[in-house]
């Protein structure tokens, strides 16, 4: 055992957290996880401005100081829980006070993240993260993220098809029907939110993990719209032409990512696209299927020297 101290952001009863907590302590690390829902309730916080210190105290009475972590891996976050409280306001006032020193403890040292706050909020604001990739010279689709029906309907009818999926994320792509676009229905449903119309990508799908400099490729054989409802998908690994993979490593940086997983359209004529980056995949089935070292290149980033 060293005297390497790394975290884990999430529950320990999350997969993908118990498996990197394993993977890291084999390593030789000593390893706790984070759940910040336990907080202020169970886990104790502590920050000072003026001299930048701060320490996390554990129920079970351990205490880490935040200079001594080498890094955080950046599983999951799931706020604050504050307990009932018959007066809403207070309720408000101390669920603002709790995010707030849990925001600022998590950008005090961005160095010490995997991925960053800074990353993270980025990948929130998604028709702003497909434009920087364009910037780029990377493809993406035609895209539209609109709550306008006029909009939507011109913009489908531009195309031979397109899918529709949230702007925040949350549900799979679905290709769009006439019966969606019925006046009604559309009206209904864009009074409660926007939504991403894209150009329906004919192919299959590649995806690519970026860790540090290394990137790991695999094709995703699937018949569904979305490869994710698809349990049944292979997975082949594959290598990428020298440009996408450049372009891999150079979307990373431009979103601020130490590591991700960006999804790609391989159509028939070998063009890829670029479909979306995100900064905490999961990764598991992926390793168990292609043979690609992802857990231990993700714990060899974590472990590098600062």
């Amino acid at each position: 055992m060293t005297d390497t101290k790394i975290l884990v952001l999430g529950h320990p009863t999350d997969a993908h957290v118990a498996h990197m907590q394993s993977a890291l302590e084999q390593a030789g690390a000593q390893v706790r996880c984070l759940e910040t829902h336990h907080f202020p309730t169970q886990l104790r916080f502590s920050w000072q401005a003026d001299t930048q210190q701060g320490q996390i105290a554990w129920e079970d009475g351990e205490v880490w100081m935040l200079q001594e972590i080498h890094r955080i891996f950046w599983r999951q976050i799931t706020g604050v829980a504050i307990p009932d409280l018959e007066d809403k306001q207070q309720q408000w006032i101390a669920y603002n006070d709790a995010m707030s020193l849990l925001r600022s403890l998590i950008q005090a040292q961005p160095s010490q993240w995997v991925n960053t706050w800074e990353a993270y909020q980025f990948h929130k604001e998604k028709p702003l993260q497909l434009s920087a990739v364009k910037q780029l010279g990377v493809h993406i689709p035609k895209t539209l993220v609109s709550n306008d029906p006029q909009q939507i309907t011109a913009f489908v009818d531009t195309l031979d098809q397109v899918i529709f999926k949230p702007v925040y994320g949350g549900a799979h792509a679905q290709l769009v029907s006439p019966d969606h676009l019925d006046p009604q229905r559309l009206q209904l449903a864009l009074r409660l939110s926007p939504a991403t119309f894209q150009a329906y990508i004919p192919g299959t799908n590649i995806r690519t993990y970026v860790i540090g400099d290394a990137v790991f490729s695999a094709e995703i054989r699937s018949p569904s719209v979305d490869f994710r409802e698809d349990q049944a998908a292979e997975l082949i690994p594959v290598d990428l032409p020298a440009a996408i993979h450049t372009q891999s490593l150079a979307i990373a940086t431009a979103l601020k990512l130490k590591w991700t997983a960006i999804d790609w359209r391989l159509t028939p004529a070998q063009n890829y696209t670029f479909l979306e980056a995100n900064p905490s995949p999961m990764f598991i089935y992926f390793e168990q299927q292609t043979g690609h070292p992802i857990t231990s290149t993700l714990v060899h980033l974590l472990l590098e020297p600062s």
